[in-house]
């Protein structure tokens, strides 16, 4: 038996980078997984690679409509809903919160927390009934800052906290509630980015320096992370922020001069 068998997974924000490493790790496992994306190319891409035994929908986690759908469109196809992947997120703008317009402002809270709120309030008794788990995305900013990134730092924040206080309104549901931060993580838009830098191999030595085990990762280390924490094998484990940082938080650190970076 595998460890996630017959378990169907709500992942936003499923269709790349970390997003998509869960999705197929998920799928590794034995899961059914519910990818929701608003990018539709690169739904289809990841559909394409996991399957028809799961389940891609287009979805704007920011709206209400869009999300009360998609958790009944799961309920009415798959009977159940075992496990919430809040995944779904975005870090832009790069710059320091008194240049962030309010259109900017907003956004950054619309998507990444605005979209917990919808998924949870739609899928929670169906989480209740399964005695199933949320899973945030948070990231290790949240706890550390980062240089020109505080309206998206600032999310990430909120998300902990949601995470914590989640945790102790669900407790009494058998419903756990868990966030897996990252630090750097290689993603393609991460790639594409190093790539059209003036000295590509100077970035790399500064993504792989910042994390004290000596490389920065692929995607595959969060999932397996979150493979675990939506396991069985994490059943006493609730209100938890697991660092996937490879050390980045601890000791004295490298002055970070690439501020633009978004971990």
């Amino acid at each position: 038996m595998q460890l996630l068998d017959e378990k169907i997974i709500f992942l936003t924000g499923g269709s790349k980078g970390i997003g998509f490493e869960c999705a197929k790790k998920y799928a590794e496992a034995g899961a059914t997984v519910v990818v929701v994306s608003n990018d539709a190319i690169s739904l289809d891409l990841a559909m394409d690679q996991l399957g028809s035994s799961h389940t891609g929908l287009l979805c704007d986690i920011s709206k209400r409509a869009d999300v009360e759908n998609a958790i009944a469109f799961t309920l009415e196809k798959y009977g159940r809903i075992d496990v919430v992947h809040n995944n779904a997120g975005i870090a832009n703008p790069a710059k320091p919160i008194h240049e962030t317009s309010e259109e900017e402002w907003n956004q950054l809270f619309d998507v990444n927390i605005r979209g917990i709120y919808y998924t949870t309030r739609y899928a929670i008794q169906a989480l209740k009934d399964s005695c199933g788990c949320i899973l945030n995305t948070s990231s290790l900013v949240a706890e550390i800052g980062q240089e020109n990134h505080a309206a998206y730092t600032a999310t990430k924040g909120a998300v902990n906290a949601l995470t914590k206080s989640m945790a102790l309104d669900y407790a009494p549901y058998k419903v756990r509630v868990n966030a897996v931060a990252p630090a750097g993580v290689w993603t393609q838009l991460l790639h594409e980015w190093a790539t059209a830098q003036e000295d590509p191999t100077e970035i790399t030595k500064y993504l792989n320096g910042i994390h004290a085990l000596g490389y920065c990762p692929g995607g595959d280390v969060i999932a397996d992370v979150c493979v675990f924490l939506v396991s069985d094998k994490a059943r006493f484990v609730t209100g938890l922020i697991m660092p996937v940082s490879g050390g980045a938080e601890l000791g004295y650190r490298r002055i970070n001069e690439l501020s633009s970076i978004t971990l």
